[in-house]
C-alpha cells in the first residue's frame, strides 16, 4: 500500500449557507464511502505566495490549488479511480492524484 496525494483545484464558489451544507455533506459521503482508505481528509487552502529560485515572491499560488487529501490505495490506478467519485468534479473543479514517495 502507498499513500497517494489528492490536490484539489477550482470548483464552484458556494455562496449560500444551503449550497455549503449539500457541499459538506457530499464530502462527508464521499469520505464515509472511501472508509479505510483515507489516511487524512485534508482541509481546503487558503492565501498563498509563490517563492521563485531567486527569492522573489508573488501573491497567489501558481497552481491554483485549493485543497488537498492523502489516501492509501494498492496502486495509482487504484487512487485515480477512488479520485474519481470526488464531489468537486460535478461544479467544475479537477483532482491531480501524486503518489507519495516516502523519503525522510
Amino acid at each position: 500500500m502507498s499513500n497517494y496525494l489528492l490536490a484539489y483545484t477550482g470548483g464552484a464558489q458556494l455562496s449560500t449557507p444551503e449550497e455549503q451544507a449539500e457541499a459538506m455533506a457530499a464530502w462527508g459521503a464521499w469520505f464515509g464511502a472511501l472508509g479505510g482508505a483515507v489516511v487524512d481528509g485534508g482541509n481546503p487552502v487558503g492565501a498563498a505566495v509563490s517563492i521563485a529560485a531567486d527569492g522573489s515572491t508573488a501573491t497567489g499560488g501558481a497552481s491554483g490549488l485549493t485543497g488537498y487529501s492523502i489516501l492509501s490505495a494498492d496502486s495509482l490506478a487504484v487512487a485515480v479511480d477512488l479520485a474519481k467519485g470526488c464531489p468537486l468534479l460535478p461544479s467544475g473543479g479537477s483532482v491531480e492524484v501524486y503518489e507519495i514517495v516516502p523519503a525522510m
